[in-house]
């Protein structure tokens, strides 16, 4: 097994974190392109906490590598190696101002099993801790060392996808600052006109 950790600090109050959140996966964010869909399974609100739960099924799209296309045997039966789905289920606690999301990889997981998590946190008032973890498992079976092979490239794709993702999150950020200050000024000036 291989772990990977990163942590980020976000110049965002966790109120415009968690609310970013969402949008994470759209048109405002062209570091995550290889995300093709992200389908909302089930949504719950624990009446006795005010936690969100919310399940997603988000769908992916990148070049699998050489040597693993080779050990799955390329696409069969009309799956395409290259799609692949994670299951995300995540948790907004709005008394503890947490959001924390764990997700499991779908496909191929009799071969390769990615437990992640991250956790969003506020460390001040216009700042905010993204800390994410991996643990990334080989299970097929052959010599350790094939095994420490796949695990160490999957460790470093991650460490990539976390890098376009920090730059994504930043522009998704920043537009969804400006698109709800310019909806703070239009809904002043209606209430403005609306008075005169």
């Amino acid at each position: 097994m291989k772990v990977f950790s990163n942590s980020v600090t976000f110049n965002y109050s966790w109120e415009e974190v968690s609310a970013a959140n969402w949008r994470k996966y759209c048109p405002w964010n062209d570091k995550t392109t290889h995300v093709i869909a992200v389908d909302t399974i089930g949504r719950s609100v624990d009446p006795a906490t005010g936690i969100l739960r919310t399940e997603r099924l988000i769908t992916c799209k990148q070049s699998a590598p050489k040597w693993f296309a080779s050990l799955v045997g390329g696409a069969s039966a009309g799956a395409d190696p290259d799609v692949s789905h994670v299951f995300e289920t995540s948790y907004v606690n709005p008394a503890t101002k947490t959001v924390t999301m764990v997700s499991q990889n779908l496909t191929f997981s009799n071969l390769i099993s990615v437990q992640e998590s991250v956790v969003y946190k506020p460390i001040s008032a216009t700042q905010t801790q993204f800390v994410q973890d991996a643990q990334i498992t080989a299970l097929c079976g052959g010599w350790q060392r094939i095994k420490n092979g796949i695990e160490d490239q999957c460790v470093s794709r991650f460490r990539d996808n976390a890098m376009k993702g920090k730059e994504g999150f930043e522009t998704v950020l920043a537009m969804s600052r400006r698109v709800f200050a310019e909806e703070r000024e239009r809904e002043m000036r209606v209430r403005q006109g609306m008075a005169a």
